[in-house]
């Protein structure tokens, strides 16, 4: 009888185990390993949806993890070629940063602007009018993914604006496929869309570019 009660329990909570939903399991990594021509292909087409945006809506740059420097301080830091001087407060001086959209190098941080990759009110079009605040603010200062996030010139920075490569490209004709990985590959961690024209403008591009195989890990 005490053998048959043992085993009861043993298959009860073999059944309690099998029964645990998965949730309850270490969480893990969400990734997409495929080549550029494949992400650009599994990026869903719509129409871009501009009504309501307003930068305000994305917060930046903020201090995340409570260190001192802001998102923007942090880019810097990790991007420079010679590293800057940092002081009280993350004020950082000297150093060299390498901005690869115009091939121009920069002495110091004031003539550089972080650039989101995939402009806010590009991915307000796309996809995050209909984000919670937080998952916006997350989005704008994506420290989590190199690409996401980059170091440029002011002047490149501000002629790209908000566009998609249907309407601008790198000035630096070199950098332009580098672009096209970053920009597919951002797309694809937030599943933001594309619209007709720029879908086309990416597999045009695509086409004399090497068919990169990139590991994104999605948000």
């Amino acid at each position: 009888m005490k053998a048959k009660r043992t085993i009861t329990g043993l298959l009860a909570a073999a059944t309690l185990a099998a029964a645990t939903p998965a949730a309850a399991a270490p969480p893990q990594d969400h990734r997409r390993v495929a080549t550029v021509r494949q992400l650009i292909a599994e990026l869903p087409v719509t129409a871009e949806h501009r009504q309501g945006y307003q930068r305000s809506k994305f917060k930046h740059w903020v201090d995340a993890d409570k260190d001192g420097c802001n998102t923007r301080q942090e880019v810097l830091k990790q991007e420079a070629v010679t590293p800057p001087q940092q002081t009280r407060g993350c004020k950082l001086t000297g150093g060299q940063w390498w901005s690869y959209y115009d091939d121009t190098a920069v002495n110091g941080p004031a003539g550089l602007d972080i650039d989101h990759m995939v402009p806010l009110a590009e991915a307000w079009d796309s996809g995050a009018y209909r984000w919670t605040a937080k998952r916006r603010e997350l989005y704008a200062n994506d420290l989590g993914y190199p690409r996401s996030l980059v170091a440029v010139t002011a002047r490149a920075n501000r002629s790209k604006a908000d566009q998609d490569p249907a309407q601008w490209m790198p000035p630096a004709e070199d950098a332009r496929c580098q672009y096209l990985d970053d920009w597919v590959s951002v797309k694809t961690r937030w599943a933001l869309s594309v619209d007709g024209t720029e879908q086309q403008s990416l597999q045009q591009l695509s086409e004399v570019c090497p068919d990169t195989t990139m590991d994104v890990p999605i948000t």
